[in-house]
């Protein structure tokens, strides 16, 4: 017959052991991993790959959506799809995602998507939206212009659209030349 004793130290030790290990399993199962907001993979240098429309052989361009903190390093993002910004015509402003999305949102978050990107993820945050005029819109006489929304220094959404009440908004890629 064995005799085991504890000291009420030990009892305490595994207690809060046990309730550590607890909490650290809950963290882990019910935080949700932060997405980065999008949905594709990163590259070994923090960017994004995706296809580039140019390369017809198959070839992939990394696109960084990350380390966007100044209008200079947004003007920079555009500049990896091709776009060419008037720098000094940027507007700089804060916007909140709204916390519902109405329709005319719903339709804007289906093109955030289209471009791997989700807004949905960012509801009643408040990010940084900058407004760039394209200077090299091909194709087109009138006013383009370019929007990239950040939070935390990461391009979360944006688009490239007309000034035209009648004209067109799409993603990032510039559209195929004819």
């Amino acid at each position: 017959m064995f005799i085991y004793s504890f000291k009420a130290s030990s009892i305490k030790f595994f207690g809060i052991l046990c309730v550590a290990m607890a909490a650290l399993i809950t963290l882990i199962a019910f935080v949700p991993a932060y997405a980065g907001g999008d949905t594709q993979k990163p590259n070994a240098n923090g960017g994004l790959a995706v296809d580039a429309p140019e390369a017809e052989s198959g070839v992939t361009v990394s696109v960084r959506y990350d380390k966007v903190k100044t209008a200079d390093d947004a003007a920079r993002f555009l500049s990896q799809f091709g776009w060419v910004v008037d720098a000094g015509s940027v507007e700089t402003r804060e916007v909140t995602i709204p916390a519902q999305f109405d329709k005319v949102f719903a339709g804007y978050n289906e093109l955030q998507k289209a471009q791997g990107l989700d807004l949905s993820k960012y509801k009643k945050k408040t990010v940084t939206r900058y407004t760039f005029t394209v200077t090299d819109y091909p194709d087109y006489e009138g006013t383009v212009y370019a929007n990239v929304l950040v939070y935390r220094g990461r391009v979360i959404g944006g688009d490239i659209c007309s000034a035209d009440v009648n004209g067109f908004i799409h993603g990032f890629e510039k559209p195929a030349e004819e």
